[in-house]
């Protein structure tokens, strides 16, 4: 059996095959809490990782469940351009997807001069004592962990461009930290969390943005609010109620014919942003379904999407 150590291993000894240059690697993962999570005393999942695609499927589809040790895995470019990336991937709060919107869209990045941060994140029906706040404890800390490592004298990156990247429900935990990165999940741990958890850019992807009936994505709702949660408790966790004037810059992408989660989670959050004055750009593609990230993507509309990204980016001087 391969262990996440020996599959961290692995990624960090073997160049990474797709867009990017030979030298794009994955590092062993870094965990966000030194000494463990918060608030784990009455969790009991077994953390796991399923492969979903064995071999010989050309492209891996990896998930992993239980998160107890949420950790960031790194992926550094050959020329970094001083930006950083945090990437949130999505499973609908029930498990976190490791390659189609983890891995493989942290390569695509890489490739581009980011450096690129994978996160893997508890998973709030687990539980933890935080309950629906849990995926934003690991969110903020992850960021600050990015941001002190750019931070670091001598590490080429600058601390003011770091952005988040959402998909999915991923969407939702990454389009949580743009809208309430100041909230006091957590107790601090060390000096990283003196440091801002604002993303300076945010980018979410076919977003779970509403926690209201009929839009809201029925399982991500339930497996973050639980079976029959109060109007407040809806309210409180919709980003599109949630919109701020001092939110970061948004890109939204969505196709048209997502069956899963629908494509009024992200019309509505852009003009959320909108009428708060947040700088917005929405895309919706009539082709691509849910889930896509760049595999399902090809021969699509969609597939034009990190083009766009990389452009905006580029418009917005981040990149």
């Amino acid at each position: 059996m391969i262990t996440r150590r020996r599959l961290g291993q692995l990624a960090a000894a073997v160049p990474l095959a797709g867009l990017g240059p030979p030298l794009v690697r994955a590092e062993p993962a870094m965990r966000l809490w030194p000494a463990g999570p918060p608030g784990g005393a009455g969790v009991s999942v077994a953390e796991e990782e399923v492969e979903r695609s064995p071999p010989p499927a050309p492209l891996r589809d990896r998930i992993l469940k239980g998160v107890r040790q949420p950790a960031l895995t790194v992926f550094r470019p050959q020329a970094p351009n001083g930006a950083s990336l945090l990437i949130a991937p999505g499973g609908g709060y029930r498990w976190v997807v490791r390659d189609k919107e983890g891995y493989e869209c942290a390569e695509r990045f890489a490739a581009a001069g980011l450096t690129v941060y994978v996160m893997s994140y508890r998973l709030p029906g687990d539980g933890w004592a935080a309950g629906p706040l849990t995926p934003l404890q690991d969110a903020q800390r992850a960021l600050r962990l990015v941001r002190r490592e750019a931070g670091r004298k001598g590490s080429g990156l600058d601390p003011a461009r770091v952005g988040v990247m959402g998909f999915s429900a991923g969407g939702h935990v990454a389009g949580s930290l743009g809208l309430m990165w100041d909230e006091a999940a957590y107790a601090p741990v060390d000096g990283a969390d003196r440091l801002s958890a604002r993303p300076d850019i945010s980018v979410l992807a076919y977003p779970v943005a509403t926690m209201r009936p009929p839009l809201a994505h029925a399982g991500s709702r339930t497996q973050l609010l639980g079976a029959s949660p109060g109007p407040e408790q809806e309210a409180r966790w919709s980003l599109e109620r949630r919109a701020r004037a001092d939110a970061p810059a948004t890109f939204l992408f969505h196709a048209a014919d997502d069956a899963s989660v629908p494509v009024e989670n992200s019309l509505q959050l852009e003009a959320a942003l909108r009428a708060v004055k947040v700088p917005t750009e929405l895309h919706v593609f009539e082709e691509g379904g849910h889930g896509f990230g760049l595999r399902f993507a090809k021969g699509k509309p969609a597939e034009a999407w990190p083009d766009l990204v990389l452009a905006w980016w580029k418009r917005r001087g981040f990149v």
